[in-house]
């Protein structure tokens, strides 16, 4: 049997996504409007959730028209999410993936405009293929509409956006943060795995999976929030201890948000080991690379 090659594996899904987003982002809009959401979308992020919606899709024998479509979306939602969240009223940031942030290379209205259409973007990606069941696009459109909205990454930004200054319990930053980031991540999964047939226990499982490392993302984002710099991050450095946001660093020390980390990244492994799927090589590399990443 040959040795799973997650490098492989990754450029091949990350060539058909960016080709699919390339296709679709901006096509028969008015150029004022397609430039700051191609410029959203494009030539930067790394793409983690399209890589979750596979890394579910081949554990699940996947429909590759449903998986790619259901990549684009997530990424698309989670584009508009950067635009939004980078604009003055909200975390007033300049810098995103590298470069400016949408706002600042467009105008606010601009940006806040192509927030908008990548929204809505997302939903018509997932119902334009007919290859695609109709009964499988209305799961997917469910799983991403509740996970967008204000019982997901919306509520979740409110909560937020009210927490600045104040000193947070453990239990409500994780639930802050199970919405605000990981919901999207576990929509993520679920979302690929929704495009193929699996049992209940797998199922389970991966909600467990999806749970433990959408907040080991958090938790890790929080960590090089404060030891990593602009440039390798992409993003402003150390934003949450200038805007006094409660963050797993402040509230538990450094060395102890890394431990958990690793225990979350612990529980995600063992939900992968008694999931009874086999092709699950994918979901436990993208594990191992949320706890070891450097940006």
């Amino acid at each position: 049997m040959t040795a799973f090659d997650v490098s492989v594996w990754r450029d091949h899904v990350l060539a058909r996504v960016e080709a699919a987003l390339s296709d679709w982002v901006g096509a028969g809009t008015p150029d004022t409007l397609a430039q700051p959401m191609r410029y959203a979308v494009l030539d930067g992020g790394k793409r983690f959730r399209p890589l979750l919606v596979q890394a579910a899709s081949d554990a699940v024998s996947g429909q590759a028209a449903a998986t790619l479509r259901a990549a684009c979306a997530v990424e698309l939602i989670h584009a508009y999410s950067l635009v939004h969240d980078d604009m003055p009223c909200m975390d007033n940031d300049v810098l995103r993936r590298g470069k400016p942030t949408v706002h600042v290379q467009f105008g606010q209205a601009s940006a806040l405009l192509a927030g908008d259409a990548l929204q809505a973007l997302a939903f018509e990606v997932l119902t334009l293929d007919d290859a695609v069941h109709v009964a499988t696009q209305a799961r997917l459109c469910a799983l991403l509409s509740r996970a967008a909205g204000s019982t997901g990454m919306a509520g979740g930004q409110a909560i937020d956006l009210a927490s600045v200054g104040l000193q947070l319990t453990e239990a409500q930053l994780r639930q802050m943060h199970r919405l605000k980031t990981g919901a999207l991540l576990k929509a993520s999964v679920m979302m690929g795995a929704a495009c193929g047939q699996t049992t209940e226990q797998a199922l389970t499982q991966l909600e467990v999976y999806a749970d433990a490392l959408g907040l080991a993302f958090q938790v890790m984002d929080d960590v090089l929030d404060v030891t990593a710099d602009s440039a390798t991050l992409g993003k402003t450095a150390g934003k949450d201890a200038a805007n006094d946001k409660p963050t797993y660093v402040s509230l538990l020390g450094l060395d102890a948000a890394r431990e958990l980390a690793m225990n979350l990244y612990r529980q995600a492994s063992q939900a992968l080991a008694q999931s009874g799927l086999a092709n699950t090589h994918a979901l436990a590399a993208l594990a191992d690379q949320v706890v070891r990443r450097n940006h």
